[in-house]
């Protein structure tokens, strides 16, 4: 079996073109090609290899899609596995980075990631360029709170201070620059704030009105709005990131896929978890967190089991908290999987003085 390795750089690439089986090193042939689908595809033509091996990076899912109208095997390595980390590595290059990719693949040990196709790509790319501007526009917003608490100035808490009227008030302090003297340099900075606040505010409302538009024409995601406490926003991240719900062969993996699950550290008798792991898509973790602070609040489900794995103890509340985010990620993902409406678990109530040491309490499981 020939297979080609290449470790993608921003502007060239190497590869290897590795011999499986072959304990010669001189049977191996390095190069050097540009980073662009034209060279890609010439190399792929060339060598014509039996399986191509690629790390996960920016250029990874053009150079798939080039590899797979071409009919050859892909794997795209997952960079971030523990078996790809180069802790203890005395030398590290991109021709080590092809070669360890190609000799794993070989040995079947290569941690992989899901490429998804081209249209669930673009998807994907404007859901997080959405919250991207809404990081953006808040990231303004405390702009200017903090050039009126320079001034010795307090705007109003929360939202009142952006909304229509409180945008009014902000203009009517606001200068343009060149009509600024040296002590009202801050009337100058604010209107240059306000101007960004409202372009930023125009793009999140043209990127939410073509999100809203994708959402209509996607039954996944409007089946999982049947869900409590889940919106739009939510609903099309799972469905995008989770893309196709068979890969997952239980709920488990779907937890630690979204890195949910904690560490785990065993030798012996000795069993130690940790802290979740942190794997996967980060916005999506950062979602589900957020809905389950709103669903414990509101709904009945969610709210018994925070109070069962919280047991009392406020020390354990963002362990409980996520695992009701992990539990609606697991349900959401069944749905999916099922294609079935959102079903409200049974709820059973139990005593837990005796695990807290507290007087007894009623919670929901």
């Amino acid at each position: 079996m020939k297979i080609l390795a290449i470790d993608l750089g921003k502007d060239k690439s190497v590869f290897v073109e590795y011999i499986a089986g072959s304990t010669d090193p001189r049977q191996h042939t390095y190069g050097t090609i540009p980073t662009d689908p034209q060279h890609v595809h010439d190399l792929l033509a060339k060598t014509r290899p039996d399986r191509l091996v690629i790390e996960a990076c920016p250029s990874a899912g053009w150079v798939h899609d080039l590899a797979a109208a071409m009919d050859i095997a892909t794997q795209v390595a997952n960079t971030n596995d523990e078996r790809w980390q180069w802790r203890r590595a005395k030398k590290k290059s991109d021709r080590v980075d092809a070669l360890k990719c190609a000799q794993m693949s070989e040995m079947g040990c290569l941690p992989t990631v899901h490429v998804p196709s081209p249209k669930v790509r673009q998807w994907r790319s404007l859901i997080e360029y959405r919250h991207g501007l809404v990081d953006r526009r808040t990231a303004i917003k405390n702009s200017i709170r903090s050039i009126f608490d320079r001034q010795g100035q307090k705007l109003p808490s929360g939202q009142k201070a952006f909304g229509i009227v409180g945008i009014a008030q902000l203009r009517k302090e606001a200068r343009p620059l060149s009509q600024c003297n040296a002590l009202e340099l801050w009337r100058g900075q604010l209107q240059v704030e306000l101007e960004a606040l409202e372009s930023v505010h125009k793009q999140v409302l043209e990127v939410e009105a073509k999100l809203a538009d994708l959402a209509k024409e996607n039954q996944r995601v409007q089946l999982l709005q049947g869900a409590p406490c889940v919106g739009p926003r939510l609903s099309e991240l799972v469905v995008a990131v989770l893309d196709e719900p068979g890969r997952f062969k239980n709920a488990k993996q779907v937890g630690a896929y979204a890195g949910l699950t904690p560490r785990r550290w065993q030798s012996g008798k000795s069993v130690r978890e940790g802290h979740i792991s942190g794997f996967g898509h980060p916005l999506l973790r950062e979602l589900l967190v957020e809905i389950s602070w709103l669903g414990v609040r509101y709904n009945t489900w969610m709210k018994g089991v925070y109070e069962n794995v919280r047991r009392g103890s406020d020390k354990r509340k963002k362990v409980a908290i996520v695992a009701v985010a992990r539990r609606l990620l697991i349900r959401l993902w069944a749905m999916l999987r099922d294609g079935t409406k959102w079903k409200e678990p049974q709820v059973r109530m139990r005593q837990v003085g005796q695990i807290t040491g507290s007087a007894p309490q009623t919670v929901f499981v």
